[in-house]
């Protein structure tokens, strides 16, 4: 699945470790070095309303030095300062990790739980305050990297998500202002040791991120960043994730409970974002817990999201 829209930004490394910003068309990669543009895709993301166009012009024009993507190692498309993900924010998939996490000594039944997570879910939305919590940028990979497990991580689970990248920085901005600071969207799988999520031996704090999801290589991104304007409604999207090549999550964005601008929005009332941040969104239903079929050594993940391509990891443990 190519990605939508005349071209997209991604990071490379050629095969002698040099790291580059390229622009991607067609399966061929433009090196940007020597362009008078800024050097890495964060930099681009700080001057994107004046670069968008002159990308534009270097994919129309097909002129310059174009190089097979078979040719280089596909980088992580940005490096973030900050990573901001919304957890709980597809209605199906917090109703199925009810269930899935409920404890051997609750009375209630499945329907039970799903009747009672189902309207906690509508009280959310209702009073509208999503749920975000912070991630660390160097548990990013690249798309095609593995993701090694740690002995410690017993449920290894996935989760694909639609993550949007922050050109203009956001401080206190409207719903109706949000989208205008995202420059591009790409795709994030957030990885997840489920067993870490919840603190047993201290109930009354809750969930432990740190742990549960900021090993080294627990976030791959990308492939590439591709521009907004390419991408149409972020709320329209199919998010679609196999392992072994049997598919596990297969849902739109529409089942989301915040959209982007909300999201971005809310974050910002709080934080400032900046250029190359990432808001990852949450993710649909179908995960391992679901299913009762968690990451092992060897699986091969493959996740894709409408218009933005594909990402291919390895597990190893």
């Amino acid at each position: 699945m190519s990605p939508r829209g005349p071209f997209a930004l991604g990071a490379f490394a050629a095969a002698d470790g040099r790291e580059f910003a390229g622009l991607v068309v067609d399966g061929r990669v433009r090196d940007l070095t020597g362009t008078g543009l800024p050097r890495t895709t964060r930099e681009l993301l700080a001057d994107w309303d004046a670069v968008l166009p002159r990308l534009a012009g270097l994919a129309a024009a097909g002129d310059g030095a174009w190089t097979g993507l078979d040719g280089l190692r596909v980088l992580p498309p940005v490096e973030p300062r900050q990573i901001f993900q919304s957890g709980a924010n597809y209605r199906t998939h917090v109703i199925d990790l009810a269930v899935a996490h409920r404890s051997p000594d609750d009375p209630r039944s499945p329907e039970e739980i799903r009747s009672e997570t189902a309207a906690l879910m509508d009280r959310r939305a209702a009073e509208d305050l999503p749920y975000v919590f912070i991630g660390l940028p160097s548990s990013i990979t690249g798309p095609y990297d593995d993701v090694v497990v740690p002995d410690w991580c017993a449920k290894p689970d996935w989760e694909l998500e639609l993550a949007a990248v922050i050109g203009r920085p956001a401080h206190r901005v409207s719903e109706a202002e949000a989208l205008d600071h995202v420059a591009a969207y790409t795709i994030a799988n957030d990885v997840t040791a489920r067993e870490a999520v919840f603190r047993r031996d201290m109930p009354e704090i809750g969930t432990d991120w740190l742990r549960s999801k900021n090993a080294p290589t627990f976030t791959p991104l990308g492939p590439f960043l591709v521009p907004s304007a390419f991408v149409g409604d972020p709320g329209d999207l199919h998010v679609r994730l196999t392992v072994n090549g049997t598919a596990y999550q297969d849902e739109s964005t529409k089942d989301m409970i915040f959209g982007v601008a909300r999201l971005v929005s809310y974050i910002s009332q709080s934080a400032r974002l900046l250029p190359g941040d990432l808001v990852l969104t949450g993710s649909p239903a179908g995960n391992g817990m679901h299913w009762g079929r968690l990451l092992a050594d060897g699986d091969v993940m493959e996740g894709s999201i409408t218009g933005l391509g594909v990402q291919r990891n390895r597990i190893v443990r």
